[in-house]
């Protein structure tokens, strides 16, 4: 069994990864022109897909970052963050094991796939709940490109920083920063 199927333990990392998430998100916000803010929230969203799997990291993404809108004082984007976090933490879970040969270009291509769904579901989101139509919708896109720029950097960092400390080989996650000899 690997270390991170262990029950107790997986429980305990994805409420530790909730709070994270959450933690990141409303921490540091720099505020945008069109009423949301720049954060690090997805570097824990994309931490916890690639720490604890797909369905545990869902939850733990999706739940941390609804969280936190609640936290914020931005309940209408609770539905349309619950989902975007939770497919951002699926996709990075489950597309590094797509790339077994190249583990590295899995992970970015996870990581960038995340990040442009987020980008892509918030515009939708906006679109049909918030902004009421798609030109208007518009304004969001490049605060949320800026977001997802912002995360999926943040995320390569944390992962390499936990590579270091080896705590990612005891998840049974591998590939992204080689051994130094």
């Amino acid at each position: 069994m690997k270390y991170r199927d262990h029950p107790l333990l997986k429980i305990t990392t994805t409420a530790v990864m909730m709070a994270l998430t959450c933690l990141l998100t409303l921490t540091i916000r720099i505020p945008s022109p069109t009423n949301g803010y720049l954060n690090l929230g997805d570097c824990a969203v994309l931490l916890s897909g690639w720490l604890l799997g797909p369905f545990y990291g869902m939850l733990a993404g999706g739940l941390g970052s609804a969280l936190a809108d609640l936290l914020a004082g931005y309940p209408v984007y609770i539905p349309g963050t619950l989902l975007i976090k939770a497919a951002m933490a699926l996709i990075v879970s489950l597309l590094p094991s797509l790339f077994a040969r190249h583990p590295r270009a899995g992970w970015i291509t996870g990581a960038v796939t995340a990040e442009a769904v987020m980008v892509t579901g918030y515009y939708l989101y906006e679109a049909a709940v918030i902004k009421e139509g798609f030109v208007p919708a518009l304004a969001g896109v490049s605060g949320n490109v800026m977001q997802g720029i912002v995360g999926a950097a943040g995320s390569f960092v944390l992962v390499a920083a936990l590579s270091r400390v080896d705590l990612l080989k005891a998840y049974g996650v591998h590939g992204f920063v080689k051994k130094q000899p």
